[in-house]
């Protein structure tokens, strides 16, 4: 691996020769006893070395800026006369504060994983997991304070960039690749240390740009990391880059006039972090290369390209990626990266906008999972079907016909006439009488538990109620359709013996005595006026056929008139009664379905309906897609 160069050397041998003071002597002699960067570097080292001992983690951040300032204050002393004074105590910085609707969202991608974890794998929440685990992190840091990366592909001139942003040499440059082999940090204020050690830089990496008055105030609060090549062929230098990527609030690429529309840079990078142009700077380098039309014309290609990657440019002042052509080597146009690099971070906005970048990202590949664009759901018309189709498997209208048949049975024996009942006894002798319960379970008793009926009742409306859901929502609806099916038929079957009609005859209306004594008359007057002709006849009463032949034709003519209008009035009741018991089976079946099917069925709908509210307020709408 190569060596990181420190601060003020271009090239420097082992740290670890340090530990021979000889060699460090000879090392100052060939220095320079006064050059003030390798004394730094030195002391950076040492007080470094100082903490790992001590196994001090807590305290303030370990990159160099206490060795520079005891320096400084060492020389500050020695002019006036060598008082000793007590280093002032690091002020934390306050930690980051995102807005309300920033949190908002957040809160509402919490839930929603919250909500999808017992639907969804794992693997497909695991982007927003990371969203919500970074935004916590995050928050806990510092908001005085913006991370920037500086990206770029071999031989792009990245780290000279980095080196001129900071006023000093501390990233080594070369030609030989790749040159950074692991990711350095430069921190121009204070309170950074926590923000470093979440990107996993070492104390050994860390640097101090140089001192000065106006960089401190125009940089105040800006965190730049050195990286590695993200075309670099060594494998652990491209997860590097990946790592830290995930982790800063902002990147600079840089691209060459050679690479600026490698096909890596653009698929691997560019494209899928469209949404990230608010937090993104486009550096076209080494412009000193080419003559200032082909400048401008590369720079008008590479905006093009840009576009065409889905990245806004941030052009009249709207949100967008700064898009900017410099020279590192002469410093031609550093100087503008340097006035927007400092607007950018002293606007503070920088981690909150990266977050929210990172929200609509995770939203993005939630949503074929949460959102299809058609509207959903078990309407009342599928709830309907599904009822009528188990009242059929149950056989409720044929239940009811009988039950109307029963009834009627029931009127004709009461106001039949006595001849024609024993008819009809004398016909039916040793044949069961279909009355009550018996007259319910015929047919019916066959299609009612007929598992096939069921099962494509239950099939429909889990079909209808899973139309236009998400993959696995929908799946999640046909499973609790399916375990509610389980044993349905059974229940039903049962259901459509205690729920039919009761034992025994059905009952009777109030008209029924009167007509029953009626009937009773119109026999009776037959019996007399029988009796009269056989008086007449043995002649034991006088001879008058008129009267007993007209009683007993008033008795053979009124009975079948009253049996006739007794089941006219019949029809009505009966119908009443059957449509009554065909109720009571459909409300037991539908019952029945509801509790086993439709209510597990409308539990899978409404929590997808809420986290389909839940996924409205992440992508940042009133209310969920539909």
């Amino acid at each position: 691996m190569d060596h990181v160069v420190p601060t003020g050397q271009g090239g420097g041998a082992d740290r670890g020769d340090r530990q021979d003071p000889e060699g460090s002597e000879d090392r100052r002699d060939r220095t320079g006893r006064g050059d003030p960067a390798d004394r730094i570097d030195r002391a950076d080292e040492k007080e470094h070395a100082g903490r790992e001992d001590r196994g001090d983690s807590s305290g303030a951040w370990d990159d160099g800026l206490i060795a520079r300032r005891a320096i400084e204050e060492a020389a500050a002393e020695a002019g006036v006369g060598g008082v000793e004074k007590r280093a002032q105590p690091t002020r934390i910085p306050a930690p980051l504060a995102y807005d309300g609707p920033l949190r908002s969202r957040l809160d509402a991608l919490r839930e929603l994983v919250g909500l999808s974890r017992a639907r969804l794998d794992s693997k497909t929440l695991s982007e927003a997991g990371r969203v919500l685990d970074e935004s916590a992190a995050r928050r806990r840091l510092s908001g005085q304070h913006t991370v920037v990366a500086i990206a770029g592909a071999t031989g792009s001139g990245k780290s000279q960039l980095f080196n001129v942003l900071a006023g000093v040499t501390i990233s080594e440059t070369g030609v030989r690749r790749p040159t950074t082999a692991a990711p350095i940090v430069c921190s121009w204020s204070d309170g950074a240390s926590g923000l470093i050690d979440r990107l996993g830089i070492p104390g050994r990496l860390r640097r101090r740009p140089l001192q000065s008055a106006e960089a401190e105030a125009l940089l105040g609060g800006l965190v730049l990391v050195d990286l590695p090549d993200h075309d670099s062929a060594a494998v652990q230098h491209r997860e590097q880059v990946d790592r830290v990527l995930a982790l800063v609030d902002a990147v600079i690429w840089v691209v060459d006039p050679e690479k600026y529309a490698d096909a890596v840079l653009h698929e691997r990078y560019l494209r899928p972090m469209a949404g990230h142009a608010e937090v993104m700077f486009v550096v076209l380098n080494q412009i000193d290369r080419l003559p200032e039309e082909a400048a401008d014309l590369v720079l008008d290609d590479l905006r093009r390209l840009l576009d065409e990657d889905g990245i806004a440019l941030g052009e009249h002042d709207e949100p967008g990626a700064t898009v900017l052509a410099l020279s590192a080597l002469t410093g031609d146009g550093v100087g503008e990266l340097r006035e927007a690099l400092g607007q950018f971070v002293a606007e503070r906005g920088a981690a909150a906008r990266r977050i929210s970048a990172d929200v609509d990202a995770a939203a993005v590949r939630l949503r074929p999972v949460y959102a299809t664009g058609r509207r959903s759901g078990l309407s009342e018309e599928a709830r309907e079907e599904f009822t009528a189709r188990l009242a059929d498997a149950v056989g409720a209208a044929a239940a009811g016909e009988a039950a109307e048949r029963a009834w009627l049975r029931n009127a004709n024996r009461a106001c039949g006439t006595p001849w024609l009942r024993l008819w009809r006894w004398f016909h039916g002798r040793g044949e069961q009488v279909p009355t009550g319960r018996l007259g319910q379970r015929t047919q019916a008793d066959e299609e009612s538990t007929a598992r096939q009926r069921v099962e494509q009742a239950v099939r429909r409306v889990s079909e209808r109620a899973s139309d236009g859901l998400p993959t696995p929502w929908a799946q999640a609806v046909r499973e609790a359709a399916v375990r509610g099916s389980q044993g349905l038929s059974e229940a039903l079957d049962e259901l459509a013996a205690r729920a039919g009609l009761p034992p025994g005859r059905p009952p009777r209306p109030g008209w029924w005595p009167l007509a029953v004594l009626t009937q009773a008359a119109m026999t009776l007057l037959q019996v007399v006026g029988g009796l009269w002709l056989v008086g007449q006849i043995a002649g034991v009463m006088a001879p008058n056929l008129g009267v007993p032949v007209l009683l007993m034709l008033a008795g053979i003519v009124g009975g079948p008139l009253i049996e006739w209008g007794c089941r006219m009035a019949a029809r009505g009741p009966a119908k009443r009664y059957g449509l009554e018991a065909e109720r009571r089976l459909r409300e037991a079946a539908a019952g029945c379905g509801r509790a086993r099917v439709l209510d597990p069925v409308a539990a899978e709908l409404l929590r997808h309906r809420e986290v389909r509210e839940q996924y409205g307020r992440v992508v940042g709408v009133g209310a969920g897609p539909r």
